[in-house]
């Protein structure tokens, strides 16, 4: 990753990411998805992180409204968020085809770190996303 500590700190607060690297790199190295994804991020900088993590939040935001609200995860608009976060994935890591997208959203709730980020921005958006996931990848 080109950046330094501090910018590290600065960008994914108390995650860190250099610990996790190794399970990362166990679980995924070798798949072309892995191979993708490090290629792109290791040229990224602050402003390109800081426009990620604002894409993201923003889905991530509207989808805690679209729950709150009490709108279905199969409701339309949930499925088109869901493939809005999708294709983030796809611009911003590697190619996150439907059978992809789903295998995060299992881990989205089968992973307790996962599940406590994601929860972050509204308790069960994870199961929610998850959920909206799989039904757009069914429509």
């Amino acid at each position: 990753m080109a950046l330094t500590p501090q910018e590290k700190t600065e960008l994914f607060g108390d995650f860190d990411v250099d610990a996790h690297a190794d399970e990362a790199a166990s679980r995924w190295s070798g798949s072309t998805a892995w191979t993708e994804s490090q290629r792109r991020t290791s040229t990224y900088g602050k402003d390109e992180w800081r426009r990620c993590f604002a894409e993201s939040g923003e889905i991530s935001g509207r989808l805690a409204a679209l729950m709150s609200s009490g709108v279905a995860a199969s409701d339309t608009e949930a499925m088109d968020l869901a493939e809005e976060h999708r294709r983030h994935i796809t611009r911003w890591f590697y190619d996150c085809t439907s059978e992809i997208h789903q295998g995060l959203g299992e881990l989205y709730v089968t992973d307790a770190r996962f599940t406590a980020s994601i929860d972050r921005a509204a308790p069960g958006l994870a199961r929610y996303l998850r959920d909206a996931i799989n039904a757009n990848a069914a429509r």
